[in-house]
């Protein structure tokens, strides 16, 4: 157990999460985070990126739209508003939102009642979703 660190991902709707893991690589919003057992408290900030996590089997991808990571030295908790497997996200879907994001970007240049920061974050939610989707193909 010396060698692993407990991980839990959680949702507002499920336990997306929990196994033990050798390493978790997280972006903060201060910048990236490498975590091993041991590590030091902290509490940060996450921004919309794939959160990576190290086992034994291997390397595997979440995708996480933000929230919050909580560090102790025998446990990770990523507390996020949304998080996936690659298995769990619709391409299709995905795509769409991609397409959606970007035309309101484009013709926030002409009409000023487009949210541009709420378009530009679903833009990066959906660029991850396909990233971490492509990663299981």
């Amino acid at each position: 157990m010396a060698n692993k660190i407990r991980l839990d991902i959680v949702t507002p709707d499920r336990m997306v999460y929990s196994a033990d893991v050798n390493m978790v690589i997280a972006r903060a919003t201060d910048g990236d985070l490498g975590i091993l057992p041991g590590h030091a408290p902290l509490i940060a900030g996450l921004e919309i990126w794939p959160l990576r996590i190290q086992t034994d089997e291997g390397e595997n991808l979440f995708s996480v739209c933000g929230g919050f990571i909580e560090v102790r030295p025998q446990k990770i908790t990523v507390l996020a508003g949304c998080a996936e497997l690659p298995e769990e996200i619709d391409i299709d879907r995905a795509e769409s939102a991609k397409d959606r994001a970007e035309r309101r970007l484009r013709e926030a240049q002409a009409a000023t009642d487009i949210d541009v920061r709420r378009a530009e974050v679903a833009l990066k939610r959906a660029l991850v979703r396909l990233r971490v989707a492509e990663k299981k193909m």
